[in-house]
């Protein structure tokens, strides 16, 4: 059967001003949607998406060597298999739970109080440009005990990092200038590196230095590869979710209202804005054999990537999919956070994030803030929203007015 045919293709200017526009059409008419340019097949069914997520024998992570090893300087979790990938997950996991994710806690708490302070007297912000994004910088070089003077540098290589690996198409000066951010950032992390391994510290670079794996400590290569695939996981998709669930909430003051009675509900509202709107709308896999679905087939060696978006949105996963509802009860706050998750924003199976736990305790610590202070938070008047990104996608900016906080 011949692959249907949708009236726009992912990489036309029309799905990338609004994705979410397209995703029904994607799901009923081209279950198997085929992108000759990139040479690509694009699923958007939740039951298809969460196959491909979840069988790793059949659609594997080997596409990650070409679309994330060459910026990420070594393989990344993602890639892993078997008992390398147990071990390694095994210490990252620990810096994101547990009492490492109290002392996380408290240092998003100090950060976000430092970037809110000249802030909240102004009564204006740009939550994207002026919290969102030097936030989750801030945070993850404590995470990982970086200098705290180095976050501009550090943010500009994992931006050029971020886009080799996002992008769907790159022109040879872009892949250039992604390629020139990885050796920096490489050429950066390589004294500190050697400096964490005759003097370690409680930070996760260290725990990496000092990690073995089959009784070898880890090269400079594998810690490198870790602590950008950590950067990049950590940074990318922070903003975007803090920015992504006030506009849903000011969008629907209702539901603002009652989080704001019930700070109980910040959670709920925080994972159905992972639902509605994930940060992260495709992720990569390579087919290993011939796959049906459906009527049509993905060949053996093809690229395939997963909708996160579209599946999200799926009518046979959720009700009113296209709708915010932070009482949704065919999503679950306390499973929405864990490999039990209906949702598919932090991925499935065996690779699912990582960081989940992290994300949901930074996001909600932040949100948490914010909400008291910005009394009478709404759109700045005169401005426009737009989100960017086909890979990864947010707003470009979200600016906002409040009323000033004296003092």
């Amino acid at each position: 059967m011949p692959l249907a045919v949708p009236d726009v293709g992912v990489l036309s200017e029309d799905f990338a001003a609004d994705p979410a526009r397209w995703f029904a059409q994607f799901r009923d008419r081209a279950r198997v949607h085929y992108e000759q340019g990139i040479d690509s097949y694009f699923l958007s069914r939740h039951e298809d998406v969460r196959r491909v997520l979840t069988d790793h024998e059949a659609f594997t992570t080997e596409t990650l060597q070409v679309r994330a090893e060459p910026v990420m300087r070594g393989p990344v979790l993602a890639q892993m298999t078997g008992g390398e990938h147990t071990a390694k997950r095994r210490i990252v996991v620990r810096a994101f739970t547990g009492r490492a994710l109290q002392d996380h806690v408290r240092a998003v708490r100090a950060n976000a109080a430092e970037l809110m302070a000249p802030l909240l007297p102004q009564g204006r912000m740009d939550l994207v440009n002026d919290f969102g994004k030097p936030l989750a910088v801030r945070v993850t070089l404590d995470v990982l005990g970086l200098d705290p003077a180095d976050r501009e540098r550090v943010a500009a290589w994992n931006a050029g990092i971020s886009e080799f690996i996002t992008s769907l198409a790159l022109s040879p000066e872009r892949r250039r200038h992604c390629l020139d951010c990885a050796e920096q950032l490489e050429a950066y992390l390589r004294p500190v590196i050697e400096q964490r391994r005759r003097d370690p510290g409680e930070d996760l670079m260290s725990q990496l230095c000092a990690a073995e794996f089959d009784g070898i400590a880890m090269s400079d290569r594998d810690v490198t590869a870790l602590i950008v695939n950590v950067l990049v996981a950590a940074t990318e998709p922070a903003d975007k979710t803090l920015a992504l669930l006030f506009k849903h909430l000011i969008d629907h003051p209702e539901q603002m209202a009652e989080v704001r009675r019930d700070p109980e509900l910040l959670a709920a509202a925080i994972a159905e804005t992972l639902r509605l709107t994930p940060p992260v709308q495709l992720v990569p896999r390579q087919a290993e054999a011939d796959a049906a679905f459906g009527g049509a087939t993905v060949p053996a060696g093809a690229t395939v990537f997963c909708m996160i978006g579209a599946a999200n949105r799926d009518p046979e996963a959720f009700i009113a999919p296209d709708t915010l509802d932070i009482h949704r009860p065919d999503l679950g706050t306390a499973r929405s956070f864990t490999a039990a998750a209906q949702h598919m924003a932090f991925g499935a199976g065996l690779h699912q994030c990582v960081g989940a736990a992290f994300a949901r305790a930074e996001i909600e610590t932040v949100a948490g803030m914010l909400l008291p202070l910005l009394d009478r938070v709404r759109h700045s008047p005169g401005s426009r929203y737009r989100e960017a990104g086909l890979y990864t996608r947010g707003p470009v900016a979200l600016p906002l007015d409040f009323t000033p906080v004296r003092g």
